[in-house]
């Protein structure tokens, strides 16, 4: 059984409220475990079949059951979760490789809804974990631990296959100074980069998200004059042009995560 999981909308802030429940927001990806006639099948926000993926989720319960949460991945050294690891973890398609993951790599699927008058089959399952009003302080804590944000959920509010204002996410975004070297010629995408400690320039990605047009139309009046070649896909600048830009974090390779647009630097 599948049906599409109830969506989060983006608050504005940190904030707190009586009429909330505060949960950390786990960086990983959603999943969905059905347990229909004693058959497991694992499923993705958009029904993705990812049964196979996850071997170590597919302990029955003593009843069929529906979940809603998110699998996650810890990387071992920082204790920390490691989106890339679960993005790793999801990708792997050949039977060995899942195998050899699953040692290297195993997951948790934290368990955030339709919950009551169960208990997990095994220790790869758990339940999310909340406080009562106290949004901010938590945030403080998700922040303090580099951890990816928080969210609201309104108590009492109905489970609706839909994005819905009764829940909230607060995103826990870094900030990072970055130089815009190019752009893309046929969608729109800014490239980026920064000055190492040897002073060269290192590529960290492209920036898609948070450009009003209005400043679209500045930064390409500009552009034109700092132009230093092209190929296939890209124009190439010369390094003038500085940004700030908000991420969900660093990758291993030092490639920004969804970065956004905040401002240029002057």
């Amino acid at each position: 059984m599948f049906i599409s999981p109830m969506l989060l909308e983006t608050a504005s802030g940190p904030f707190s409220h009586d009429d909330y429940i505060f949960e950390p927001k786990i960086d990983g990806h959603r999943l969905l475990f059905s347990q229909e006639g004693g058959r497991i099948r694992l499923y993705t926000r958009h029904e993705t079949d990812c049964t196979r993926q996850y071997p170590e989720l597919l302990t029955p319960f003593d009843e069929d059951i529906l979940l809603d949460g998110e699998v996650a991945c810890t990387d071992p050294e920082t204790g920390l979760v490691d989106f890339e690891n679960i993005m790793t973890r999801f990708q792997a398609k050949k039977e060995q490789r899942i195998r050899q993951l699953r040692g290297i790599s195993p997951v948790t699927y934290v368990v955030f809804d339709i919950l009551a008058g169960i208990s997990m089959p095994n220790k790869y399952f758990g339940v999310i974990p909340f406080v009562e009003g106290a949004g901010e302080a938590l945030f403080k804590q998700m922040r303090d631990r580099e951890l990816e944000g928080m969210v609201g959920k309104l108590q009492g509010s109905r489970y609706e296959s839909r994005r819905s204002p009764a829940w909230q996410k607060v995103i826990n975004w870094t900030y990072a100074e970055v130089f815009i070297t190019g752009y893309r010629k046929d969608e729109f995408g800014w490239l980026t980069s920064v000055v190492t400690e040897s002073g060269r320039l290192r590529p960290t990605g492209i920036v898609e998200l948070g450009v009003p047009p209005k400043t679209k139309r500045a930064f390409y009046g500009v552009s034109k004059q700092l132009v230093t070649g092209e190929d296939k896909n890209f124009v190439h600048l010369e390094p003038r042009i500085r940004a700030r830009v908000k991420t969900r974090n660093w990758t291993k390779k030092g490639m920004l995560r969804s970065p956004a647009f905040v401002e240029f630097v002057v």
